[in-house]
């Protein structure tokens, strides 16, 4: 086979990688990247109505682990824009991102919702646009709910797991984030606190505020001091 058709099989590869995971190397550049996007809700255990954009976790985890073994990939670029989803799908993402050895950055742009919010402080150094947002709210669940302590402890130990995560991972404060996530003055039929970009900035929840070209440019600075 000749160089041409090479490159050929390898462009279909990566543009049917891109139609079904939605995720791309970017190998042209300064360093070798790859582009993982979340968008949509993150489905879990339970597959959700085809009509909805989703981001599979059964997907994501694999492609993390390659990821983080590959010797030709440097750095990990999360693009951000999801109104969250499945809980527990949604943390393990999130742990596999935090514990990778190499270089990774995220960038909310539009949104990171809800289990969004673990998802976007995942990585080494997080980035949002000026115009995108972040809801903070309590855990909630769909469906038959048993009013029992049992239930209302289950719920409890859940969000301490999510705002252990985001304290760990970001410069946020468990007093500062549980105030946010428990405001009754800002929503109107739920408790909780939208954060615009600059917002979530000067909460610390976010490093800083960015642009696709600074964000790549800060992945790259990880990838050369690292």
């Amino acid at each position: 086979m000749s160089d041409q058709e090479n490159k050929s099989e390898e462009r279909k590869a990566e543009l049917e990688e891109l139609k079904e995971l939605g995720a791309a190397s970017a190998l042209g550049g300064r360093h070798r990247i790859f582009c993982l996007t979340v968008i949509g809700e993150i489905e879990g255990h339970s597959v959700l109505p085809e009509q909805s954009k989703t981001t599979k976790y059964e997907h994501v985890i694999p492609q993390l682990v390659a990821i983080e073994e590959s010797r030709e990939i440097e750095g990990l670029l999360i693009i951000l824009n999801t109104v969250g989803g499945d809980v527990e799908a949604g943390l393990a993402i999130a742990e596999l991102i935090s514990g990778m050895k190499k270089p990774t950055v995220s960038f909310v742009l539009g949104g990171g919702h809800s289990i969004g919010v673990p998802l976007a402080v995942s990585a080494k150094r997080s980035y949002i646009a000026p115009s995108a947002t972040m809801t903070i709210h309590p855990v909630r669940t769909n469906g038959l709910v048993i009013g029992v302590p049992q239930m209302m402890n289950h719920f409890a130990r859940m969000q301490g797991r999510i705002t252990d995560f985001v304290v760990r991972n970001s410069r946020i404060s468990a007093e500062r984030f549980t105030e946010l996530m428990m405001n009754t003055g800002e929503m109107v039929t739920d408790v909780g606190s939208v954060l615009s970009g600059e917002q979530a900035a000067a909460e610390g929840l976010i490093d800083r505020i960015g642009t696709l070209s600074s964000v790549i440019e800060g992945l790259y600075e990880l990838i050369e001091t690292g």
